[in-house]
């Protein structure tokens, strides 16, 4: 899974990267390169299957993460190099500034925090809008020219253009299996899914968190919040002496936790899990994905030649302590194709080729 972070400049996302990802990229403000890092998906169901199975290798989940710079209002879309950097993201993560400073005065046309996401989400819309009345004018060119099989996808773009005007973000857009797959070529992205992200300096102000409530609430957005520079310096203390500081901030769990847990709820995204001795391993599928979906995850072959899955719940794993206990017990069970994996099932892929 690939994130990009991205606002208004001086919002501090420079530091909500560094927090998630350990890393210690410089916070200034001006032109430059986005940072990647990627990090490990916290959990520790995977740590207790390594226990149990002492693999020679054990394999988180990850996320990649990528720091855009900030990009600038009211330029009617944004720029082909935002764009380029945009490329394969799944989701967006728009860091918004509810802390006071003088460092980093609001921007003239925007009025808060809410303003704020407005404005990134008119930009999505509008670069959005651009490219699909390029397509449409293009494959009107192309289809009068006799090329009348275009005609499905001009309708198709016709009516992403209607939408787009009515300043509707292409997320909120039901679309056929075919109309997807149509789309997935093109990077649309006001298709991506979002998720708010305030970052406060100190407890959340309760009127501009309630606005950017609603907000989510309507558009389908995620929503979380962190104090990114008071964690980012707890982050630096030693392991044993965090929690208390966490807890005075009133956290109960580190920031990458809390935004991972947000980030999994808004994508649909859930987990399941191949063991054995020579790995243990994490696998990231969407909710209601199929048991031939996940196999196509772990390998190609195993999709297409599916036979069936052997399932168990890892909880229910835990508790009888080993495979052959699980057999035993009659814990395990055979499923087909059109088995919806479960967040946690310990799946192994009966497969021939």
């Amino acid at each position: 899974m690939k994130i990009g972070l991205v606002g208004l400049p001086l919002v501090g996302k420079t530091t909500v990267f560094n927090l998630l990802t350990g890393r210690a990229e410089e916070t200034a403000s001006g032109k430059r390169k986005a940072h990647l890092a990627s990090i490990k998906v916290p959990d520790a169901r995977v740590e207790r299957l390594a226990a149990i199975f002492q693999p020679k290798k054990t394999t988180h989940a990850e996320i990649e993460f990528v720091d855009l710079p900030g990009f600038e209002v009211g330029r009617g879309g944004l720029e082909s190099a935002r764009l380029n950097e945009m490329r394969n993201l799944d989701a967006l993560v728009h860091v918004l500034r509810l802390f006071e400073s003088d460092a980093a005065p609001r921007h003239e046309s925007c009025r808060g925090a809410e303003a704020d996401a407005r404005s990134l989400e008119q930009e999505l819309i509008l670069t959005d809008l651009v490219l699909v009345e390029r397509r449409v004018e293009r494959l009107r060119s192309d289809i009068g020219k006799g090329r009348k099989e275009l005609a499905p996808e001009l309708a198709v773009m016709e009516r992403l253009r209607g939408l787009l005007e009515e300043e509707t973000p292409l997320r909120a857009v039901e679309l056929s299996e075919a109309e997807a797959a149509l789309l997935r070529g093109y990077q649309l992205v006001s298709r991506l899914p979002v998720i708010l992200l305030a970052n406060t300096g100190g407890a959340p102000d309760a009127g501009a968190m309630g606005e950017l409530g609603r907000l989510a609430e309507t558009g389908g957005l995620g929503l979380v919040d962190m104090n990114a520079q008071a964690e980012w310096e707890i982050e630096q203390l030693p392991e044993g002496e965090r929690a208390d500081f966490l807890a005075d901030l009133g956290v109960s769990e580190p920031a990458r936790d809390r935004f991972v847990r947000a980030g999994y709820d808004l994508l649909r995204l859930i987990s399941f899990f191949t063991v054995g001795e020579d790995e243990v391993r994490a696998w990231t599928i969407e909710r209601g994905d199929t048991a031939v979906r996940a196999a196509g995850k772990v390998h190609s072959d195993m999709e297409r030649g599916f036979i069936r899955a052997e399932v168990i719940a890892c909880e229910e794993f835990f508790s009888l302590g080993s495979m052959a206990a699980a057999r035993k017990a009659g814990a395990l069970r055979l499923e087909g194709r059109d088995y919806e994996v479960a967040d946690g099932d310990i799946l192994t892929i009966r497969f021939s080729v």
